[in-house]
């Protein structure tokens, strides 16, 4: 197996959240590369494949609320930067509105002064006559005096609410910059929680690996007490009856495509790589019954489905199994946990549509799916 940068173009259609490096599987056609040994200490307890587990779902969740509350941080932030460019603007033009008004209220009390008080015209600066009559006088200035006290209210209402805008501008700067506290304490608290969990998915797949040298891959009850409530409901919901067919994983990238040639595979490429970190829920594609569980070779850890019509559903380099042969299963159930176990030089699930529960029968999943509703 080796490294993709980027998921195959014409396969990788769909991209559903973040998965880190994209792989590729490396099935050999029939014998198995020898599995290296696990780390120092990756031997555990009887309990430790579910405590690990659950952690691994525990800081996979405390991850994820971390980077939705980051972008909600950085959504307002952008938001609170639009409403401060839009506020620069308003008070930039308000003030260029205060300046005109103070200028017409001076122009105003200038000519109210040169002509003792009476401003003849009707906009209050034409030329001054000489009128015997009192009441024209009077009927001519009521319009400057009106104008005069317009422009006096406006600009006294301008100065009010330059005063609001001004204010808010202030508040909006301070709530800009809490924001600017926020994300980046939720930028350290995403690394933290991201590189605990690297390290809980590391110690995942050393025990996997583990099993798999000692030829024990017992399934693993995600609905015992030990699981953890979150995990828990979360397995139970997966089990509840679902319609029609579904994908293998919620969330991944398409990598290696079904028929792929090349040295990692002996007669092309059998199924359709999901990239997805190793801990990453596996479900079945559709109801039917597990006829077959692997504990090594190539395939690693893997689980092979029968459904109806004599099609048969491969799931392989899984970390953690959750079903074992004989047990029944619904479109949607979590069958199993992704890691690397096997020919693989990464976290991914190798997926296969087989026409038997042998190695040998494979045709496309890609389009089997795609002719039952399923889009990848």
């Amino acid at each position: 197996m080796r490294p993709s940068p980027r998921p195959d173009r014409r396969t990788g259609r769909r991209r559903l959240g973040r998965t880190g490096g994209v792989v590729l599987c490396t099935l050999c056609a029939v014998a198995a590369a020898p599995l290296a040994p696990g780390p120092p200490g990756a031997g555990r307890p009887p309990d430790g494949p579910t405590r690990v587990t659950s952690e691994v779902f525990r800081l996979a969740e405390e991850a994820g609320q971390a980077r939705q509350r980051y972008e909600r941080v950085r959504r307002a932030a952008r938001g609170q930067r639009a409403r401060a460019e839009e506020l620069g603007r308003t008070l930039r033009v308000r003030g260029v509105v205060r300046s005109a008004l103070r200028d017409d209220v001076g122009a105003a009390a200038r000519a109210q002064y040169r002509t003792g008080g009476f401003t003849v015209g009707l906009d209050g600066e034409g030329a001054e006559e000489a009128l015997d009559d009192p009441v024209e006088l009077v009927v001519r200035q009521v319009p400057a005096v009106r104008r005069r006290a317009r422009l006096g209210r406006m600009l006294v209402e301008e100065e009010r609410a330059n005063r609001r805008l001004e204010a808010e501008a202030r508040t909006l700067a301070a709530a800009r910059r809490g924001l600017a506290r926020d994300g980046a304490r939720l930028e350290e608290a995403i690394r933290t929680a991201e590189a605990r969990l690297a390290d809980a998915r590391g110690e995942l797949n050393a025990m996997a690996q583990t099993a798999v040298d000692s030829g024990r891959c017992a399934p693993l009850d995600l609905a015992g007490d030990r699981a953890g409530p979150s995990v828990e409901r979360a397995a139970e919901r997966s089990a509840r009856p679902a319609r029609g067919w579904v994908r293998p994983v919620v969330s991944y990238e398409l990598s290696a495509g079904f028929g792929g040639v090349g040295a990692n595979w002996a007669a092309g490429h059998t199924g359709q790589d999901f990239a997805v970190p190793a801990g990453t829920p596996v479900r079945a594609v559709g109801d039917g019954t597990v006829v077959a569980a692997g504990c090594g070779g190539p395939f690693g850890i893997s689980l092979v489905v029968e459904h109806g019509g004599g099609w048969y559903s491969q799931y392989a380099h899984l970390a953690v199994p959750l079903a074992e042969p004989g047990r029944r299963v619904r479109a949607g159930q979590w069958i199993g946990l992704s890691g690397t176990t096997g020919n693989s030089t990464g976290p991914h699930l190798h997926f296969e549509i087989r026409r038997t529960p042998e190695y040998g029968s494979a045709v496309d999943p890609v389009e089997w799916l795609g002719e039952r509703g399923v889009r990848l």
